[in-house]
């Protein structure tokens, strides 16, 4: 059986996907070009039964009103670490379908990435709603695709059909939590352990006479989704 690339999973949502996609692309470019890209999302009601229809149940349970003021902190100082700066959105009855599967239809065009980029901007730089259809149309325009296409991307069965494809592997492969990182068995949870995957990837051997050491800089905490208890929700934050 041929060995599965290697390959993490984001979410638009989450912060910490947010943290770990400006590091990949800043810092570790060449990585980011050598693994698979898959998002993660809370899926609606139709894509949860079609997930259902598999025996899929995903991770996701809600979170406390403690845990959300936390993690609004915590992204605060994470990102200003980075030099960036955070404008926290608010989410009034969002579908991360529309986001996520538009995420699909830009990959399509070959503009996946590009997507990422200007979700993410939108998101936590300017608090614009990225389950807007509206929003996600601009975005198509600004990328210079087709605004239907990728705002009406779950109008299109077989993109939802893929979605679902989507979060149906992430609960193959085990994710608890985004973003979420695979090199063959081994499994890297947060953006406080990117750097190790990155080592995992480019095959070097992290250690504390290297570079890379298996611990990230401190104070860079991933954002957990246990079966469980108090966790937050999909894309474990935002």
């Amino acid at each position: 059986m041929a060995r599965k690339a290697p390959r993490w999973y984001f979410s638009l949502r989450s912060p910490y996907s947010w943290f770990a996609y400006r590091d990949l692309m800043d810092r570790y470019p060449d990585v980011a070009d050598s693994i698979e890209w898959i998002p993660f999302w809370e899926p609606d009601g139709r894509t949860q039964s079609l997930l259902e229809d598999d025996g899929v149940r995903l991770p996701i349970v809600e979170m406390s009103r403690a845990k959300n003021f936390y993690i609004l902190q915590d992204a605060r100082r994470l990102a200003e670490a980075r030099g960036l700066s955070v404008t926290w959105p608010v989410d009034r009855d969002p579908n991360w379908e529309n986001s996520h599967l538009g995420y699909l239809a830009a990959a399509d065009a070959g503009l996946g990435r590009e997507y990422v980029a200007l979700a993410y901007r939108a998101r936590w730089q300017q608090s614009r709603d990225i389950t807007d259809r509206a929003v996600i149309a601009e975005l198509a325009v600004e990328l210079g695709l087709d605004p239907v296409l990728v705002a009406d991307a779950p109008d299109d069965p077989e993109l939802r059909r893929r979605g679902a494809e989507a979060l149906t592997r992430s609960y193959k492969d085990g994710l608890f939590g985004v973003p979420f990182f695979i090199h063959g068995h081994d499994k890297f949870f947060g953006a406080d352990r990117l750097r190790a995957y990155v080592a995992k990837v480019r095959g070097q051997e992290p250690g504390p006479d290297t570079e890379l050491t298996w611990l990230d800089e401190a104070g860079l905490l991933p954002e957990p989704v246990p079966a469980g208890g108090d966790a937050g929700h999909a894309g474990g934050c935002g």
